[in-house]
């Protein structure tokens, strides 16, 4: 099975770049920051309403809770918000307050102002790689690099099965990469 691509530190840079010299910086600055920093799938980032990361304050919620026909598997889920997400949706915020007032109004929106489907939040994430320059890439980069990241940080496989919502540890397992630097560094902690 093909794995969708791994971003280096400089990809990741060029990303960015890309997004802050494009319309709706904000938006695709969140809908990125929804994939790589909660693993979110494109059909789940679409799905997003502004009530769900944004409470009757306005202020970014700490748990999104995602309803069973928000995701792939038809169940419900909790998504926990990490700080540097909360930061990227803090801005959401303050560049589009009168949006917070519309809690079933699409968190990522399109030019006029309607939802993205699944399949253009696809979109959206290719365009973006393309302008970077970055071959391989897709919307399922930012949920592999999540797992990935979190495998190399050391965190239990059943807890990262449980962030990214897998029924499967198999499945998660897929999603990590493996490269011969882990595996030198892997061996190079065993002790006697």
């Amino acid at each position: 099975m093909k794995q969708a691509k791994l971003l280096t530190q400089q990809e990741r840079k060029r990303l960015a770049a890309v997004i802050d010299h494009k319309r709706h910086a904000t938006r695709n600055h969140t809908a990125v920051a929804l994939s790589f920093y909660a693993g979110l799938r494109a059909c789940e980032i679409a799905a997003l309403r502004i009530g769900d990361v944004f409470d009757d304050t306005g202020a970014v919620r700490d748990t999104i809770h995602l309803r069973a026909a928000q995701t792939k598997g038809k169940e419900a889920a909790t998504v926990l918000v990490n700080k540097r997400l909360a930061a990227q949706l803090k801005r959401y915020a303050a560049q589009h307050p009168n949006r917070l007032l519309q809690p079933t109004a699409p968190l990522i929106y399109s030019a006029k102002g309607g939802s993205f489907t699944a399949q253009t939040i696809v979109n959206l994430f290719q365009s973006l790689y393309r302008a970077a320059g970055i071959s391989g890439a897709s919307s399922h980069s930012g949920r592999r690099q999540f797992v990935t990241e979190l495998a190399d940080k050391g965190i239990n496989a059943r807890v990262i099965q449980a962030l990214a919502r897998h029924k499967h540890l198999n499945t998660t397992m897929r999603y990590i990469d493996l490269n011969e630097n882990k595996l030198r560094s892997a061996v190079e902690l065993v002790d006697y």
